[in-house]
């Protein structure tokens, strides 16, 4: 088989999968994309020439990027290298790809004695303590989280995290909207 033949291959299945597992009927996907149900089941079935006439559309209702239905893998895409980036008292490590809908980081604090800016933003965080102990300042709450210890909340409430005492680690995972608050402020 040719790599074009695979990477489309490759494609017509990554179609078929997002659409059952968002439980789509070809149907529900044709009224999406305004292909026909049998236009979209032939290029799931291989007897329609793929192209972006109908990749265009199929890949936004089905809420992907084209790069995420003609990537090819390879060990990249399995293990993921982390790389430091330091920013004043905090440090992080991104530990999900850079195109996912949401995004896992390792994160370091160090202890501060100024009360931190709480930032609001839209969507919902989750953190785990991986050592240390931190104080999650959640609006007017200040709730302290111990090793072992996860919270979660929505982020439209004003919210800041510091770690208390010693350094602390944590694995957070959020949405685009957190990481764009969270890493990129």
């Amino acid at each position: 088989m040719s790599e074009i033949a695979d990477v489309e291959s490759l494609a017509r299945t990554r179609l078929r999968s997002l659409r059952t597992t968002l439980g789509y009927s070809l149907e529900e996907l044709a009224e999406r994309t305004h292909l026909s149900a049998s236009t979209i089941s032939r290029i799931e079935t291989g007897k329609r020439t793929l192209g972006l006439d109908v990749l265009v559309p199929l890949a936004a209702a089905l809420q992907v990027s084209l790069d995420v239905l003609l990537e090819v893998p390879d060990d990249d895409d399995v293990v993921i290298r982390p790389v430091a980036h330091h920013d004043g008292g905090r440090t992080t490590w991104p530990l999900s790809r850079p195109d996912g809908r949401t995004v896992a980081m390792k994160m370091r604090f160090e202890p501060s004695t100024s009360r931190p800016e709480q930032r609001v933003h839209a969507g919902h965080d989750w953190f785990l303590v991986l050592e240390g102990r931190v104080r999650l300042w959640l609006g007017e709450r200040q709730i302290d989280v111990a090793a072992g210890e996860a919270a979660e909340f929505a982020t439209m409430v004003p919210h800041a995290i510091t770690a208390l005492e010693e350094p602390a680690e944590l694995i957070m995972v959020f949405d685009r909207d957190g990481q764009r608050a969270h890493v990129h402020h």
